[in-house]
């Protein structure tokens, strides 16, 4: 299963960016091999709808699991209806160390949005 983080810069070593929609990448991790691939955010500058076009990347790209630290409605049902699993950063500060946490079960789920949402912020 690849899960997605967000990142404030293109590698695995970066620290995380605590938004979804308009975190400045994505990291897509094969969490068992490692194997990493950084792609910008394409909805980062959206005047609106950043949460659902993000979660629509993460759906094209079929992974299993998202981890950041905030997922607003839209993106929130996006993700659930995808039936793709959320999971929060904690006091979690790299990609890397977040991947350690998600390998070790000990990461929140998201079961309901994290915020209202940002609308065009």
């Amino acid at each position: 299963m690849k899960i997605i983080l967000t990142a404030t810069s293109p590698n695995i070593d970066s620290n995380i960016d605590p938004r979804f929609g308009r975190g400045a990448y994505f990291i897509i991790v094969d969490p068992d091999s490692l194997e990493w691939q950084a792609h910008a955010n394409p909805a980062i500058n959206a005047s609106g709808g950043a949460g659902s076009q993000a979660a629509q990347f993460a759906a094209g790209h079929q992974v299993g699991a998202i981890i950041s630290g905030d997922f607003g409605p839209n993106a929130y049902n996006a993700l659930q209806t995808a039936g793709i699993a959320m999971n929060l950063y904690g006091d979690c500060h790299t990609v890397r160390e977040a991947i350690d946490h998600f390998k070790a079960g000990s990461l929140t789920s998201v079961n309901a949005p994290t915020g209202p949402g940002h609308h065009g912020a």
